[in-house]
């Protein structure tokens, strides 16, 4: 039977017969959520929990999943793929039984993790393991109240039952009422269900009473951990009888533990990883100090930050009749730490520190940690921050809590650790000491090429996440629903599959040349990789046979559209398909993907060859694939500007209400943004829709739908415009005057209004020049200007007003973050320019990320796109955690009195929300405030058009 050690008791006080008892480190609480882990070395500890986990089939999964978990582990130990060393290895050891049939299995997964670290290995191998069911599970044996052989469990959400290997049920904490136990009975008492009034209780009969105890204890502890704010206090000690168990769980919970970690009380810990050929980034990146020569007290660098009491704990051995603990003795599996000068008692090879000695260290620890103020924490949550009114968390459009089932007790404004807390790629603290962080920049390359190819390696990570949409995601969508034309789906997929075949090569390669250049590789190579010019060469040209597929795009977003708009069954099955979080962008902006994509090629080597010297080695290449990608992207050019504006009017027609008509052939989009219309109540906000041959009207009625209700339309044909701020008395106000109507409309800033009448003015010219008035718009409700429900809008209380603007999100079965809604919220515009420059300033990559009030900075993989951030956990997640639409935010540097002393920070602001984000580099520094820069002010469309090619309206 495995028992755990009470911390507060001492040891010789619960071994009874130290000779037949073995004392190990163990994982106890397995977080559901391995990103909490924050230090190298309490990840590299849970990974061999895991690995032994698979020896002794305690963590049982399909064969490819064991290979899977098997090949990072393998790739954490020995490095790079090697066929002949792999083999070696493998047979040398033994990490399941019968692990001969999976070799080749094995080496296919480890071949594709070229240039990965022990760190990485670590992460992706807790990612894989948290979503197995057996993750973090110690069956114990019992029988229902039928006889039936059961095993029992308990995980952070509750209590499991299970049948062999099989869950069959699931208690959860906040189901369960009271846990005990009478002699071999376990029980359960549920809460009351909401159809009845009596209270289940459920029983299971365990082999003896100290089994049940010692089951009882662990569900008492793991209950404790995870659900409870702070430790709970003892009880007194009664004064005659004493009726049940005192025992209580001692130590820190989690939300204790997050809290420690984020004010800073951990110290981290040199370690040398004994199973491995090669070095951990961190032995490589930091060198040994006077402060790291303690030996973590009992299991201080073993859970969430390296707590003392939380996680890794001590697994007793009594008797022959128990069972075997949880790390096989035969094998050492800790990692190799410094020694203290005060050395703790030892227990068959296990060192375990007293009491005493825990809690003075845990003192010094705070005290050494107290001076070091500069030093920033991980805090600053996401979810928990005061900013989330700018952030819509997911694709839905609601707020929702991440990671909530960690700790359902904290309250929405509870300080806890971001759930967006990743282990750096490059250095797995997301924490940094100067002298860290000034050995990283010595160890990787600094040249601007290197960042260069970089960034065609980030960008291209995301490009084939959006093109897995389409191949991976919507396929099997629509493999399970007989919604489409089998036409249909050849034509979108015999077109999508080889371009994602492709591009998954080329990002390997990419890939594997950075790793090269940075040094990472253990591959025995000789040759000068320090370019990136003849990867984008070879792969550019033969990029250009599937020209054909690129083509087929128009008729691929054509023929979806008319799919959609004649079944409604298909028209569902999209806008369902759209609400997602993995479709975090409009569907059909998908399928724009490949040639968009085109053009970042194009952006990448002209600034390549730009920054080469003629006489560079990589310069020839680099120019010979700028030509090849110019040649592409101006035989596809024409075609794609058409599409953009197709895209876009059905992008909006999504968004409207009360206009069924509103793609015609020959209409072009223009502009889109917020006015005040003055009418006999004052100024009421309107959002205004401006295209070469009509302007309409909309206002955002509460409804359940989110979208735009159609007030009016006014055609251009013979409409004047003028200013009239001294004739009605209202700053940037405009009069435009139709042949059948006129309306005066307010700008929120002189250069909003500017951009207003620059481009009315040149769609009214546009107007002119064709043939006539523009045909009447159908409407789904009555065609008059005003619309019946004009008085019920424009009545909306200003609470519904100041709540719709205080937040991006609405639980709506439509999409609530769309550019037409921040335009709303932020009071601006967005024109067709816009669109067209966001398209080429996309970006992909790290960044550290600190809020106004927080001091610690996290590190989040962003993507940027549509005038929008993007943050995910890595860069292999599927979908976005959150989301920040920067129309209207302000970008600036951070000044002296904010008190940022680092490098490459840029600062993005609106109104009272402040974020702070810091770039890895210079190059990729100015990358980011030029991108952003982008969308955060509008271009008018003389600046636009003076540097970039004519759009064609």
């Amino acid at each position: 039977m495995m028992v755990w050690l009470d911390l507060l008791k001492p040891v010789m006080k619960q071994i009874r017969r130290p000779k037949h008892v073995v004392v190990k480190f163990v994982v106890k609480f397995f977080p559901p959520d391995h990103a909490q882990l924050q230090e190298e070395l309490t990840r590299y500890l849970f990974a061999l929990q895991v690995k032994q986990d698979l020896a002794q089939g305690r963590l049982t999964c399909n064969d490819t999943s064991t290979a899977l978990l098997i090949s990072h582990i393998v790739q954490s130990e020995i490095g790079d793929f090697d066929e002949n060393i792999d083999r070696e290895h493998l047979a040398k050891n033994k990490y399941i039984p019968q692990q001969e049939a999976l070799e080749d299995k094995i080496m296919e997964f480890h071949r594709n993790h070229m240039g990965q670290t022990p760190a990485e290995s670590d992460f992706q191998l807790l990612e894989i393991a948290r979503r197995l069911e057996m993750y973090g599970i110690r069956l114990h044996p019992a029988k229902d109240r039928e006889g039936t052989k059961i095993n029992l469990a308990v995980a952070n959400t509750g209590i499991l039952v299970f049948q062999g290997h099989t869950k069959i049920n699931a208690f959860n904490w906040a189901k369960v009422r009271k846990l005990s136990f009478k002699r071999k009975r376990f029980l359960i008492k549920l809460r009351p269900d909401v159809n009845s009034s009596f209270q289940d209780t459920l029983e299971f009969l365990m082999a003896s009473r100290d089994f049940c105890k010692s089951f009882w204890k662990i569900c008492v502890e793991h209950h404790a951990f995870f659900r409870l704010f702070e430790e709970p206090k003892p009880k007194p000690k009664p004064v005659l009888f004493s009726r049940g168990s005192s025992f209580r769980f001692s130590g820190r919970t989690q939300k204790q533990v997050l809290d420690y970690v984020k004010e800073g009380g951990h110290k981290k810990v040199q370690f040398e990883r004994k199973h491995s050929k090669i070095r951990s980034i961190r032995s490589l990146t930091t060198q040994p100090s006077e402060q790291h020569t303690e030996v973590p007290k009992q299991s201080s660098s073993f859970a969430y930050g390296d707590d003392n009491d939380a996680a890794a704990v001590q697994s007793c051995r009594q008797g022959k009749e128990l069972k075997a603990s949880t790390e096989d003795t035969g094998q050492h599996k800790s990692p190799s730490l410094k020694k203290s000068p005060k050395e703790g008692r030892k227990v068959d090879g296990a060192v375990v520190s007293t009491v005493e000695e825990e809690e003075e260290a845990s003192k010094d620890r705070i005290q050494q940690n107290r001076p070091q103020s500069q030093q920033p924490s991980t805090a600053g949550s996401l979810t928990g921050s005061p900013h989330l009114s700018e952030l819509s968390i997911n694709s839905q459009g609601g707020p929702s809590v991440v990671n909530m089932s960690l700790s359902p007790n904290l309250s929405p404004d509870a300080k806890q650790s971001s759930p967006l807390i990743s282990p750096l790629l490059n250095d797995p603290s997301c924490i940094r000491t100067e002298e860290e962080e000034e050995v990283r920049r010595k160890r990787f390359p600094t040249e601007k090429a290197y960042f260069i190819a970089k960034e065609v390696a980030t960008t291209e990570r995301t490009y084939l996440k959006d093109l897995e949409v389409i191949t991976s995601w919507f396929q099997s969508a629509v493999s399970k629903e007989d919604c489409m034309p089998e036409t249909l789906k050849n034509l979108i997929f015999s077109n999508f599959e080889p371009l994602h075949k492709f591009h998954t090569g080329f990002l390997k390669e990419i890939e594997q040349r950075l790793a090269l250049w940075e040094g990472r590789s253990n591959a025995h190579i000789k040759g000068d990789y320090q370019r990136i010019g003849d990867v984008m060469l070879k792969n550019i040209q033969s990029m250009k046979q599937l020209t054909i597929h690129l083509w087929k795009h128009n008729e691929i977003l054509m023929e979806l559209e008319n799919g959609i708009k004649n079944s409604r069954k298909l028209e569902t099955f999209c806008r369902d398909f759209e609400l997602q979080k993995v479709c975090y962008l409009p569907l059909n902006t998908f399928l724009l993907r490949p040639l968009h994509r085109l053009m970042h090629y194009k952006q990448i080597m002209e600034r390549l060859c730009k920054h080469y010297p003629p006489a560079h080695v990589d310069f020839r290449d680099s120019r010979a694939a700028l030509a090849e990608i110019s040649e592409m992207v101006a035989q596809l050019h024409g075609n794609m500007i058409k599409m953009e504006n197709f895209q876009k009017l059905h992008e909006l027609k999504k968004d409207l209400i009360g206009i069924d008509n509103l793609v015609i052939p020959g209409r072009e989009f223009i502009r889109l943004g917020s006015l005040s219309k003055l009418s006999g109540k004052g100024l009421q906000q309107r959002m205004f829709f401006l295209f070469n041959d009509i302007l309409l009207y909309t206002s955002r009625g509460l409804t359940a739908s989110n979208q735009f209700k159609v007030h009016g339309h006014l055609p251009l044909y013979g409409m004047t415009i003028e200013e009239s701020e001294e004739e009605w008395g209202v700053p940037h106000c405009l009069t435009l005057r139709g042949q059948q109507q006129s309306i005066i409309v307010a700008a929120s800033t002189r250069s909003e209004m500017d951009k207003w009448t620059e481009d009315i003015q040149m769609a009214i010219d546009l107007a002119e020049k064709s043939s006539g008035p523009a045909p009447e718009l159908l409407a789904s409700s009555p065609p008059d200007n005003k619309s019946p429900d004009e008085t019920t809008v424009d009545q909306e209380s200003e609470d519904d007003l100041s709540a719709s603007r205080t937040s991006l999100e609405r639980q709506s079965p439509h999409r609530g973050n769309t550019t037409v809604h921040v335009c709303w919220h932020r009071n601006t515009s967005v024109s067709m320019i816009d669109f067209s420059i966001a398209v080429e300033n996309q970006l992909s990559g790290n960044l550290l990320r600190k809020f106004k009030n927080s001091n610690g900075w996290q590190k989040l993989w962003v993507v940027f796109t549509n005038f929008c951030m993007f943050f995910y956990k890595s860069h292999q997640d599927n979908h976005p955690l959150a989301s920040l639409p920067l129309l209207g935010y302000s970008l600036t540097i951070p000044s002296e009195s904010e008190n940022i002393h680092k490098d490459y920070v840029f600062k993005l602001h609106f109104k009272s929300h402040v974020y702070y984000f810091r770039a890895e580099s210079e190059y990729t520094f100015e990358r980011w405030m030029e991108v952003i820069r982008s969308a955060t002010s509008s271009a008018s469309r003389t600046r636009a058009l003076s540097h970039k090619e004519p759009h064609a309206y």
